[in-house]
């Protein structure tokens, strides 16, 4: 099969179209041909060679989050058949004609989603409602801020806050401001030009918001901790900022009684994966498609991976970028 392949860490230069081994079939797992493929930051992570050598999966081929058709399952398969169209989250494998899909990481395509729409689904979706619901426990009538709102985790992050009857509050680029106000927040600040800090004082009259789900890290940290209500919860989802050093003041962690929690998907067992996405499947599904929409920002063929991955650094894109055309 075909599959988009480096020999060595580095630049998005490093990735080619090469031959690969198919996947071997387990018993649980589904053989998806692939019809489209989600591009996120953990693929450049690893790319760039951040992971080392670790392994967190049961690929080294790129891509986590893959849409497309059922050709083959294995024996301990129930729920699935040939011919079902699935979306899913893998340990790697994505950005080939064939990836191999545990079953229990699977979920069907809603009807009227076409693939494209689907590859944007799991990853974001699965990894918003459990920031948002699991780990921030995000009620009715709360405020909610959002960071990096107009990326794909973040634009399903504000959807999700606003079926959970939240105020939301965000913050993005200039050019994305009013993307974002579309999506149902109810207030967008300006991260270059505006201190969401003091714009948090303002809209909250000076009580702060109940929890942020935030991408950023860095210099962000502090600015969120002094932001958050007392009782508040800040669920750190990445780390775009590149600084793990951060000042935390715990003086405020501590009289504020605040919980600070750090998630990510990658390094999650089989287990615990299985039960993000079993979560996701009872709770957010059945409103995807319908209430949840995924946001498409950009769609490159597989052979432009390379250019998908730049765009991606980027920065400053308005929803999910999503690899295509794979062959046949």
């Amino acid at each position: 099969m075909k599959a988009i392949v480096f020999d060595d860490f580095g630049g998005a230069d490093v990735l080619r179209l090469a031959d690969a081994p198919m996947p071997e079939l387990r018993p649980d797992d589904l053989l998806v041909k692939v019809m489209a493929a989600g591009v996120n930051r953990a693929d450049l992570l690893q790319r760039e060679g951040a992971y080392g050598s670790q392994s967190y999966g049961d690929s080294d081929i790129l891509g986590l989050e893959v849409a497309g058709e059922v050709i083959a399952s294995g024996d301990a398969v129930t729920g699935f058949a040939v011919g079902d169209r699935v979306m899913g989250i893998g340990g790697g494998g994505a950005y080939a004609q064939y990836a191999r899909l545990d079953s229990g990481m699977a979920a069907a395509i809603p009807t009227g989603m076409c693939f494209i729409e689907a590859a944007a689904v799991m990853e974001s979706f699965v990894t918003g409602w459990e920031a948002l619901a699991h780990l921030g426990q995000v009620a009715k009538s709360e405020t909610v801020l959002v960071h990096a709102a107009a990326g794909g985790i973040g634009s399903v992050a504000i959807q999700l806050a606003k079926a959970a009857g939240a105020t939301v509050l965000a913050t993005a680029s200039a050019g994305n401001i009013e993307n974002v106000l579309s999506l149902g927040a109810d207030a967008v600040f300006d991260y270059r030009r505006m201190d969401f800090e003091a714009e948090i004082v303002d809209a909250t009259a000076s009580r702060g918001v109940d929890l942020i789900i935030d991408f950023v890290g860095g210099s962000y940290l502090a600015r969120n901790i002094r932001s958050l209500a007392p009782g508040g919860r800040l669920v750190q989802v990445g780390l775009l900022g590149r600084d793990d050093n951060a000042i935390i003041p715990l003086d405020l962690v501590l009289h504020n009684h605040l919980r600070l929690i750090g998630t990510v998907m990658k390094s999650r067992s089989r287990a615990e994966k299985r039960a993000m996405v079993r979560r996701f499947r009872e709770q957010a599904l059945p409103m995807t498609g319908q209430v949840l929409k995924p946001v498409i920002g950009a769609v490159y063929p597989l052979a432009a991976t390379s250019e998908a991955h730049r765009r991606m650094e980027a920065g400053g894109l308005f929803g999910k970028i999503v690899i295509t055309d794979f062959p046949d």
